[in-house]
C-alpha cells in the first residue's frame, strides 16, 4: 500500500481465470472502485492471463516471473481456473497450489454466514444459526504431493499418498484459529476438528498442538469433534460452532459442505491467507468456472464480491469492508434466489446492487 495526501493505494494482481471468473471479478473489482471513492482508496489492478486457456495456448501454467510479481502486490484477487480440455490436477498443482506454496498462504480462511433472505437447504436455520470461521491449514496435509506410485498400471499397482503435519505448520495455524476466536465479532470459542481415533499420528501433532495453545489462551473456550461428527453438526446444529480449525483435507471438505448450508456457492468466498507481516493473500470466489453460464450474464457475483470484501478487511480498509458486508445484504434481500440463472437480474445488475447498497451504508 502507497499513501499521498491520505489517499491509500492498494496494488492488487487480478486473475480472471477461465469460465464465468473474469465476470464475477468484473463486478467486484466495480464494488471495490465504488467503495474505494466513498472511503478514499483505490485498488489498482495488474491482471494476469493465467488459467486454463493459456495452458492450452502456450503450455505455461505460472511462470517464475509472474510469480515473482505476485510477490510484490498488496494482494491477489482471483476469479476461478479451469478447462474442460486441461487434464485434472494440472492447474490445481501447477497453478493454484503453487501460488499458496510459494508465497506461503498456511491459512485458508473461510466465514459462513448466513445472509438475512438466503434460504439455506436446511429449512428451520436462520441467520443467527450460521455464523462461523473455518481456519483450514493451506500448505501441509495430503496437498504436498508427498508420495508415488509402484508398479503403475499393472495388476500389483500401489498408490501412496503420504500426509505432511509438521509443528511449525500446525502450531501458526491453530495460533490464528485462537486470535480469530479472540475477536470482538466473534464468540471466544475454537473447535479442533480432526479424527484422532484413527489418524494416531498427525492427530497427536494437532491434539497436543491444540491443547498447548488453549492453555496459551485462557479466555477462548474449546472443543474437539471427531470430522465425521462435525460434518453432521454443520446441518443439525451449525450453532454449536465459532471458530473451527482442522486440517487442509478435512477442511477443504467441510467448507464445501459449510457453503452449501450458508445458501450455496454463489455466496461462498475464501481467502488464502499468509498473516505475516509483508504476506501476500490471495482472495476468491468458493465456487468453479460454470461453462454453462459463460458470456449469459447469468453468474451470481457475489461470492467474488464478497471476497472483495475480505480483501479490504485485511488490507486494513475496515469501514470499506463494511460498506460491501452492507451492500451484500441489500442486494440478496431483492434476489429471489443464488442459483446462477434464478436471481432475477443479471450478472452486472447484482453487482450495481451491491454498489449501490455500499454507497448508500
Amino acid at each position: 500500500m502507497s499513501s499521498e495526501s491520505g489517499f491509500r493505494r492498494h496494488r492488487v494482481g487480478v486473475i480472471g481465470g477461465d469460465g464465468t471468473g473474469p465476470e464475477v471479478v468484473r463486478e467486484a473489482l466495480k464494488v471495490l472502485g465504488a467503495v474505494g471513492d466513498a472511503e478514499g482508496f483505490s485498488v489498482e489492478t495488474t491482471p494476469y492471463d493465467l488459467g486454463g486457456e493459456r495452458y492450452l495456448r502456450t503450455g505455461e501454467t505460472l511462470p517464475d516471473s509472474v510469480l515473482e510479481e505476485l510477490r510484490t502486490q498488496s494482494a491477489i484477487l482471483l476469479g476461478a481456473v479451469g478447462h474442460p480440455d486441461v487434464k485434472p490436477g494440472i492447474l490445481e498443482r501447477d497453478l493454484l497450489l503453487r501460488i499458496r506454496f510459494e508465497l506461503d498462504q498456511y491459512v485458508n480462511f473461510r466465514p459462513v454466514r448466513l445472509y438475512p433472505g438466503v434460504r439455506s437447504p436446511v429449512s428451520d436455520l436462520t441467520p443467527d444459526d450460521v455464523d462461523m470461521v473455518f481456519v483450514r491449514e493451506n500448505s501441509e496435509g495430503l496437498y504436498t504431493g508427498a508420495g508415488g506410485f509402484h508398479r503403475r498400471g499393472t495388476p500389483e499397482e500401489v498408490a501412496v499418498q503420504e500426509s505432511i503435519n509438521t509443528r511449525r505448520g500446525v502450531e501458526r495455524c491453530v495460533e490464528f484459529a485462537f486470535r480469530q476466536a479472540g475477536r470482538p465479532d466473534r464468540r471466544g470459542h475454537v473447535t479442533l476438528a480432526h479424527k484422532t481415533n484413527v489418524l494416531t499420528y498427525a492427530g497427536d501433532l494437532w491434539q497436543r498442538t491444540f491443547a498447548e495453545m488453549a492453555a496459551d489462551h485462557p479466555g477462548v473456550a474449546t472443543a474437539y469433534v471427531h470430522v465425521d461428527a462435525a460434518c453432521i453438526y454443520l446441518v443439525e446444529d451449525p450453532r454449536r460452532f465459532d471458530v473451527v480449525v482442522t486440517d487442509n483435507m478435512f477442511g477443504d471438505i467441510l467448507t464445501d459442505l459449510a457453503a452449501t448450508v450458508q445458501g450455496g456457492m454463489g455466496v461462498a468466498a475464501g481467502a488464502n491467507l499468509n498473516p505475516d507481516p509483508g504476506g501476500v493473500s490471495m482472495f476468491e470466489p468458493i465456487g468453479g468456472t460454470a461453462p454453462d453460464h459463460t458470456g449469459r450474464g447469468t453468474i451470481n457475483p457475489i461470492a467474488a464480491i464478497a471476497a472483495g470484501g475480505l480483501m479490504l478487511e485485511t488490507l486494513g480498509e475496515a469501514a470499506g469492508a463494511a460498506r460491501i458486508d452492507a451492500g451484500i445484504r441489500l442486494a440478496v434481500s431483492k434476489m429471489p434466489s443464488m442459483r446462477a440463472g434464478q436471481m432475477g437480474a443479471s450478472t452486472s445488475e447484482v453487482g450495481d446492487m451491491v454498489a449501490e447498497g455500499a454507497l448508500n451504508a
